[in-house]
């Protein structure tokens, strides 16, 4: 690994702990072990300074110290934890985000400009120190000596020859090793150094016998050296005073037997990594007990190992598989789906063919091709799958920050977060959500005062919730604050001039007001809400998403937003139907039957088994030239919790749909969400199911249609008797 991947590694995994670190903080006060949690802090922060001190990244290393000295001064009991120094934390967390971002540009100008932001997190973290942090201590100091009676960790180092070339710098790390403790003793071993003719200046060739005296465990020791455990050999040797603490350890297990070495990494004594090469060398050597092993590399003093054995009594379990995972650049697997989707074209294709020519063979081999792209195509898109937790999670920093700028008492209760979407979908939802969710902190939650006062808990609840249904992802933003006032909003479009004065509106009209642009009837404007901006940009992103959003609210109870997504953007399930020489795609997770057309001339719904069925003709629809065929068939489509039909000539059968989004010239056409291409080289367009809904029930009278449809049902029973 060189350098520049060793910094891309250390600026993702340091905002993975930054993520981790910043849930812990918002979990703080609820957290049954409130100890583990500032543990858990403390360690994502002590991570960060060690590996950015690795990098040279002095301005992180800094400001992480100061941020590290407060978090000891926590879990030494010295300071409380309250809401002002989480809230600090967090804007800590933020400034080292910030100072990674401008790394990762490599912008020195970007520190620059966020140093005073970074100088006053300093000023408010030094408050809290009991006092002043003392200067760390010289990391060579040659005080006690290697060889003294000082009770101290003894670290053997030595660099592999590569060491230099992949970019690494030895002395940055024994630099760092002085900061979780004390340089007590070190003498550099020059012994493998080469005569000067043969020396090579890219090589290195020195190695360190170092005592350290320190509190920190073994695993953070080695942590040190992380970086560079995969080139060279470290070996870390506890206290003496130590070794009673593991022996106890060892005894005090649980009573489940586990192996050797897994005693040993959980008491602390063993490393995973000094583990993992112990294992390596027994693999590749003659057979020999890794006990052994681990003695003869001097990983473990033989009085532990013992200990660790009869703790075993001898009995040797399958260790369990470990998950492992592999990063993968996003345009990588955009490239990915791409291609898939070139391969569903290329099949329907090939499938044409194949039932032109009428060879049994090519038939038979063409079945065994669908089936396998099936499974590539199923496959590949569960790659984009990613659960909506992640993104959930980011609302509980969103709903602290929130409250305490409006001054209320609000939680967030989160729910499905082991639904799955697609991956492009999570990063283009996180923005509607956010503007949701403050906006029913704003507009949705009343005052303590005011909540008390109608017999509601003074602390306001926030809830999202995602859930699978029909082949869509619905995610629901609720609040139990005082609803959404139906004649208010009414009077508001009526004075704007949307709606005319006197036209009776339903509730689900009503309240698609409020997407109107410019629309708001907040009586007063804040930083969050009331300049009537936002509700329609919500919309027209979830819009272009081929999704759809709805309003449900009682006054009084509170309000709940409805977000209807696709799973995916890329490939979809299809049924093909035909209308003249059309052929357009349902969505096939939306269809559920398709009967025989029969209805009166002139009347918008049929009879569906005693049900009222609104259906619309999609010749008509898209005005389209020809005479409808003999035997017209209806699709039944259902999307969310309403059924409809679509009137068409011919049923087609199902089809893997690859999306093609539409140009700006057929933006503005009402009822298509997109295109695919048919294994002929036509295209068919994707019904846009949700707006085609729409204009059917807007349309349609539901109370003379059962009127109807009960006179209809009259008039049988009477010719029947």
């Amino acid at each position: 690994m060189n350098l520049d991947q060793a910094l891309q590694t250390f600026i993702v995994e340091s905002r993975e702990l930054l993520q981790e670190m910043e849930q812990t903080l918002l979990d703080v006060h609820r957290a049954a072990d409130r100890d583990e949690c500032v543990n858990a802090i403390f360690r994502a922060a002590h991570t960060i300074k060690g590996s950015a001190g690795l990098f040279g990244l002095d301005r992180i290393v800094e400001f992480t110290h100061v941020v590290e000295s407060v978090l000891d001064d926590v879990r030494a009991g010295g300071i409380a934890v309250d809401d002002e120094l989480v809230a600090l934390l967090l804007a800590c967390s933020d400034h080292v985000a910030v100072l990674l971002t401008s790394v990762e540009r490599r912008r020195a100008d970007a520190d620059e400009s966020h140093a005073a932001a970074g100088t006053a997190l300093v000023e408010r973290l030094s408050r809290y120190l009991k006092k002043a942090a003392s200067d760390p201590s010289p990391p060579c100091a040659e005080r006690d000596g290697i060889g003294g009676n000082a009770d101290n960790w003894h670290i053997s180092l030595r660099f592999g020859r590569d060491v230099l070339r992949n970019g690494m710098d030895p002395l940055s790390f024994i630099g760092y090793l002085g900061t979780i403790g004390q340089i007590v003793g070190i003498v550099t071993l020059h012994d493998a150094l080469p005569p000067a003719e043969q020396m090579d200046a890219e090589s290195c060739y020195l190695g360190f016998e170092i005592a350290l005296r320190s509190d920190a465990d073994k695993a953070t020791i080695e942590s040190v050296f992380e970086f560079v455990l995969d080139d060279c050999q470290v070996h870390i040797l506890p206290p003496r005073s130590r070794t009673s603490e593991y022996l106890d350890l060892i005894r005090n297990l649980p009573e489940q037997p586990p192996r050797l070495g897994d005693i040993l990494v959980h008491c602390g004594t063993l490393t995973q990594h000094e583990l993992d090469t112990a294992l390596k060398a027994q693999q590749a050597g003659p057979a020999a007990r890794i006990g052994e092993i681990l003695v003869g590399q001097g990983s473990v003093p033989p009085a532990v190992v013992e200990a660790a054995l009869a703790r075993q009594q001898q009995t040797i379990e399958t260790r369990a598989p470990e998950t492992q995972s592999v990063r993968v650049d996003a345009d990588k697997l955009d490239r990915l789906i791409n291609l898939v989707g070139e391969l569903i074209i290329a099949a329907a294709g090939a499938q044409l063919v194949a039932r032109t020519a009428r060879i049994p063979q090519l038939e038979e081999a063409h079945s065994s091709l669908s089936t396998l792209v099936e499974g590539v195509r199923d496959s590949a898109l569960q790659l984009r799958m990613v659960k909506i937790g992640a993104t959930f999670a980011r609302f509980q920093r969103v709903v602290h920050d929130v409250s305490r700028e409006l001054g209320k008492d609000i939680g967030l209760v989160v729910s499905g977060e082991d639904t799955e979407l697609d991956k492009t979908l999570v990063e283009r939802i996180a923005d509607p959500l956010t503007h949701l969710v403050r906006n029913a902190m704003d507009h949705g939650i009343e005052p303590a005062e005011l909540r008390t006062a109608r017999g509601k808990p003074a602390r306001g609840t926030v809830r999202l919730n995602a859930f699978h249904d029909s082949g869509s992802i619905v995610i629901e933003v609720s609040d139990d604050g005082g609803g959404l006032n139906r004649e208010k909003i009414l009077a508001k479009a009526v004075e704007r001039g949307l709606v005319e004065s006197g036209r009776q509106l339903t509730e689900s009209e009503t309240y698609a007001l409020v997407f109107e642009p410019g629309f708001s009837t907040a009586e007063q404007i804040t930083n969050l809400s009331g300049r009537g901006v936002g509700m329609d940009v919500v919309k027209r992103n979830i819009t272009a998403l081929r999704g759809n959003v709805d309003i449900r609210s009682t006054e009084g109870v509170g309000t709940t937003v409805e977000v209807r997504l696709p799973l995916t953007l890329a490939i979809i399930n299809g049924f093909q139907v035909g209308v003249g020489r059309s052929v357009f795609v349902v969505p096939l997770e939306m269809v559920e039957e398709c009967v025989a057309f029969s209805a009166d001339a002139g009347r918008d719904y049929t009879n569906l088994r005693g049900q009222v069925l609104p259906f619309i003709r999609l010749r008509d629809y898209f005005e389209l030239p020809g005479a409808p065929g003999a035997r017209e068939n209806i699709v039944v489509v259902r999307y969310a919790g309403h059924t409809a039909g679509l009137v068409v000539d011919a049923l087609l059968g199902e089809f893997q749909t690859v999306i093609k989004p539409l140009s700006k010239m057929f933006s503005h056409v009402q009822g298509i969400s997109g295109s695919s291409i048919r294994g002929n080289g036509d295209v068919a367009l994707i019904l846009d199911v949700p707006a085609l809904m729409r204009r059917v029930h807007a349309s349609h009278n539901p109370a003379d249609a059962r009127d109807s449809l009960s006179e209809g049902r009259a008039r049988s029973a009477q010719g029947v008797q």
